[in-house]
């Protein structure tokens, strides 16, 4: 018989799980330096793991390639541990009342998850692919694992805020049937790997965690699931293709749900679930450009960071999730005002990668706010913080000195770009990044317009009009949450320079002399006059703008991302224009059907408009997406 003092394998692995979750807490309070070091004591999976967290974190957080490298080296190696611990699980006691060996599934689908995603963080369509490929492979191992830990689906189960409302909840035949049917393996991968999980006695629906062990089960599985789902519902259309080939479907709804399931645990696995779900529902506050129900996004935005920012007071990440509500909210200067304070330095700062993300965020919200100088300052802090596409910061600095009218300055930061861009710069895939592409051509159609107007080579900054970081800014939503002032200010800036428009009279021919003399020219402002006219609330004068770019798409010679850009941003208008409408007195189920007939067929003219080859296409392309879910949301509250 054995000792008292012999520990079981439950028991060891539970204390491998408490002592890998310290080293979390120190991550996720900003101390990445004593995370590493508490991981790297021992080298069980969980620790391993934990490593590898923290290099994917540095690697998404920075996008440096160094870093997305080690990620997926210190994730090849915790993914070794699991598949050794699932072996040797194999006839072995339960650590939990599930199967024996599930906690070492969940762990490898957490793994599985990250070395997905790390393959994607580059936004390219290979890395969009490599996602796919390895998170496909585990499809049937993660509804295998959601299915033995939740047989009856999600609805007992609370989440981070009140019930969701039912424009958003998963239908109850949806849940069961995730939770219930066999997984199908009609995919390519799915037939050549499967769960080794044995089937277990059903659990039943009062069932309540005990301990560390359980309560990592039933939050990661809800993790994994969630976020295996939500990752592939938010890969571009175009990628999402290959899925049908792969014999996959997703539930971005109940992959929402289970991930609040998950963010209401008290594992290591809640943390990142409500990490998660405040970066999606940022992502589709900033980005969507219309929201069925922004007040219950925000709610739950809201109720998950309330919940885990007091565990982690000092943690940028909440800090930078906190600032980013406020902005969503139209509080821009308390968001500045909160991110300054993250960023003091008499806080903790041994994550650097984390507080680099305070400064990437200032940076944007200086440039919405149109103080040009901070702007600048913020983003050149940026590039002295990490290396991820130095030309891009440069570019937008120049923009920010040239809306100050400093032109000088500007030349000065245009000229850096060139050398950067240069046979050394960093290349994902091989391929230059998509924001560089954009810009090299940029920078070669000012050179061209300033030679056709006989200037010096040397000053070509001088033949700019339209700002480059407002051009930056329109892939980043920027002109969507300044002040109606501000947009309105845009609006008599860009309006004045020749050829003159007015909001009633959008056309404007371009002549040899005039100051924008170009069809590119015209229908980059036309495209700035269309979004920041919706800002300040005209809306007939948004359309009348945005119209008038994609009528230019066809003479357009270089910044042929307009006109799918274009479109996108007409169908944001025209449901923004009737939800007003509905708002100051209900405009009935005729005129939203119209509406959305109208907002579809433009999204389906932006997806035309932007195949592979347009510049930062695939960013478009997940804008739409994001709306199309909008929509159907609205169309489901309204009965549509």
């Amino acid at each position: 018989m054995a000792s008292s003092s012999q520990t079981t394998p439950a028991e060891e692995t539970a204390t491998q799980l408490v002592s890998a979750t310290k080293g979390f807490d120190y991550l996720f309070s900003n101390d990445i330096a004593p995370a590493k070091e508490l991981f790297s004591k021992e080298d069980t999976p969980f620790h391993l793991l934990g490593l590898g967290v923290c290099a994917f974190l540095e690697a998404a957080l920075s996008l440096e390639t160094e870093k997305v490298a080690e990620a997926s080296r210190c994730l090849a190696a915790s993914e070794a541990g699991a598949k050794k611990q699932m072996k040797a699980s194999k006839g072995s006691p339960s650590a939990s009342r599930f199967p024996a060996g599930i906690e070492w599934e969940i762990l490898h689908s957490d793994i599985v998850v990250l070395q997905g995603m790390a393959h994607a963080l580059g936004e390219t369509y290979m890395g969009y692919l490599s996602c796919i490929y390895a998170l496909n492979s585990a499809h049937s191992r993660f509804t295998k694992l959601f299915k033995t830990v939740f047989p009856d689906g999600l609805e007992r189960y609370k989440t981070p805020s009140s019930t969701p409302t039912p424009s958003r909840k998963s239908s109850i035949s949806s849940l069961r049937s995730a939770t219930t049917a066999a997984p199908k393996k009609s995919g390519f991968f799915s037939r050549l790997t499967g769960s080794s999980l044995a089937v277990p006695e059903r659990i039943p629906s009062s069932f309540t965690p005990e301990g560390p062990v359980e309560e990592m089960i039933v939050a990661g599985a809800a993790f994994g699931y969630g976020l295996f789902n939500l990752v592939f519902s938010l890969l571009p259309q175009k990628i999402q293709g290959v899925v049908g080939f792969l014999g996959y479907t997703h539930d971005r709804q109940l992959a929402l749900e289970a991930l609040a399931v998950s963010a209401t645990k008290k594992d290591v696995h809640s943390v990142f679930s409500g990490l998660v779900l405040m970066t999606y529902h940022g992502v589709v506050l900033l980005l969507s450009g219309y929201q069925a129900d922004a007040a219950h996004i925000t709610k739950q935005y809201r109720s998950i960071l309330d919940n885990v920012e007091p565990r982690y007071p000092t943690g940028a990440l909440w800090v930078l999730n906190r600032a980013k509500l406020l902005r969503m909210t139209h509080k821009s200067n308390e968001a500045i005002e909160v991110l300054q304070k993250g960023l003091d330095p008499a806080m903790s700062h041994s994550f650097p990668q984390a507080d680099t993300m305070l400064v990437f965020e200032l940076s944007w919200i200086l440039l919405q706010q149109r103080r040009y100088i901070e702007a600048a300052d913020a983003f050149l802090k940026m590039i002295q913080l990490n290396s991820w596409s130095h030309p891009t910061y440069y570019f937008i600095i120049a923009g920010c000195y040239l809306c100050h009218g400093d032109i000088v300055k500007a030349q000065e930061y245009l000229d850096m770009i060139p050398e950067l861009l240069g046979a050394n710069v960093k290349k994902i895939g091989g391929k230059m990044l998509p924001t560089e592409v954009l810009i090299k051509k940029k920078i070669e159609f000012y050179q061209q317009k300033h030679a056709r107007k006989g200037g010096d080579p040397k000053t070509y900054a001088t033949s700019i009009q339209l700002s480059p970081a407002d051009e930056i800014g329109i892939f980043w939503n920027t002109h969507a949450f300044m002040d109606k002032s501000l947009a309105e200010s845009l609006i008599s800036q860009w309006s004045c320079l020749t050829p003159a428009v007015t909001a009633q009279t959008a056309a404007a021919t371009a002549g040899p002399e005039d100051q924008l003399d170009t069809p590119d020219d015209l229908a980059l402002r036309a495209l700035l006059l269309g979004i920041a006219h919706r800002t300040s609330g005209d809306f007939t004068a948004s359309l009348a703008h945005l119209t008038e770019a994609d009528k230019l798409q066809p003479s357009i010679q270089v910044s042929t991302w307009i006109g799918g850009v274009a479109n996108f941003e007409l169908a944001v208008t025209h449901c923004r224009q009737t939800d007003a409408l509905d708002r100051a007195s209900p405009v009935g189920t005729d005129r939203w059907q119209a509406t959305f007939d109208k907002a579809l067929k433009h999204l389906d003219t932006a997806m035309q408009l932007s195949p592979n080859s347009i510049d930062l296409s695939s960013r478009l392309d997940s804008r739409i997406a994001m709306l199309r879910d909008e929509i159907a949301t609205k169309k489901r509250m309204l009965k549509i």
